[in-house]
């Protein structure tokens, strides 16, 4: 069973709008300006609310670290450093992803609107929740948006090797359609994302057999001792190909961390991350016209809806679906957060001296 699809019974549920207030709190107490903080509180509940649990509220402790630690910038000087008509560069001045990369996504939209195409690309930023948030910005803007960047934690070799130079180097693509919602993807280049692994840890549960490996090729299914092992890309060698792809784009082309420059945020809440990230979007109006466009994705999804499914299966899904229906569902009764995520963060805003979350 997911993280997502547990039983409301056990997780207690948090509406969205104490979920924003708290993190909002949180962050400004640390040192964020208040403005900035809300957005960023804002796409952190938006994560939990799609269902990606391991990238909203559960980051804040770190995030709050790393900010009294030094390695993040709460009043950042986020600014363009290269600028052409249908690209951008960003320096983030080591501040919050979520505010670097919506300054990024909202540039490359901007873009797009007057090339057709626009590619943002960042360096000096942070962990900035899950990949598809960003997409389905320019997504709601009648684009086709794409972001990938280098993971904050290497935990993958190059295939046949054994030292750790890869991330899980995430990818996520967001096609609008019209009365049905985005198809969305958003994957890891690995068998999971690591922040499901340090969810599993925190609750105390084992890992399924397919996202780790020990360093004698044997299945990891302890998150406790992730660091003894490696993850699995996706595909064996075709997700290793992915990984180093999306690293190249991201990172060493934006001047950000890659490979062995890549710092273990988990682990070191000192040093500044330079974690790279890039966003294209792509302005359906410069290909076809956008209603004709987003009736004929509807049609797409028809038919994979349509078709015959396997002994077992009870539906086919398309890629953001699932999201889409835990979205409804969370935004209207809240977001289920167990006993011990619950007391982690009490004790977090007990240190801060701010209100526990209502």
């Amino acid at each position: 069973m997911s993280e997502s699809a547990q039983p409301a019974a056990s997780r207690p549920l948090v509406a969205i709008d104490a979920l924003i207030d708290f993190i909002a709190r949180a962050l400004a107490a640390a040192g964020v300006p208040p403005e900035d903080a809300r957005v960023v509180a804002g796409l952190m509940a938006e994560s939990d609310a799609r269902g990606a649990d391991a990238h909203g509220v559960f980051r804040l402790p770190q995030y709050v670290k790393q900010i009294q630690g030094g390695a993040v910038n709460p009043r950042a000087n986020i600014r363009v450093i290269e600028n052409r008509p249908g690209t951008a560069l960003l320096d983030g001045d080591n501040g919050l992803g979520h505010l670097v990369m919506k300054r990024a996504t909202e540039l490359a939209i901007e873009k797009a609107r007057q090339c057709g195409i626009g590619w943002a690309g960042t360096r000096h930023s942070n962990h900035a929740g899950p990949a598809q948030l960003y997409p389905r910005m320019a997504a709601a803007r009648d684009m086709i948006g794409m972001y990938f960047c280098v993971g904050n934690t290497n935990l993958v070799p190059p295939w046949g090797g054994t030292e750790v130079l890869l991330s899980t180097n995430p990818i996520a693509i967001a096609v609008p359609a019209s009365r049905h919602g985005a198809i969305v993807l958003d994957m890891a280049t690995t068998n999971t994302a690591f922040g499901k692994i340090r969810l599993k840890a925190q609750r105390g549960e084992p890992m399924p057999e397919g996202w780790m490996i020990d360093r004698e090729g044997k299945p990891l299914t302890d998150p406790k001792r992730a660091s003894e092992g490696f993850l699995l890309p996706i595909g064996g060698p075709k997700g290793y190909g992915l990984a180093l792809m999306i690293g190249l784009l991201a990172g060493t082309l934006n001047g950000a961390a890659f490979g062995r420059d890549v710092i273990d945020y988990t682990v070191d809440s000192k040093t500044p991350s330079n974690t790279g990230q890039a966003i294209l979007a792509v302005d359906i109006a410069a290909f076809s016209d956008v209603a004709d466009f987003k009736a004929k994705v509807d049609e797409v999804w028809e038919v994979m809806k349509s078709s015959p499914t396997l002994p077992g299966v009870d539906e086919v899904r398309l890629p953001g679906e699932r999201s889409e229906q835990i979205y409804r569902e969370r935004m209207a009764h809240g977001v289920p957060l167990n006993e011990g995520q619950r007391k982690i963060l009490d004790e977090l805003a007990d240190r801060l001296g701010v209100e526990q979350m209502g």
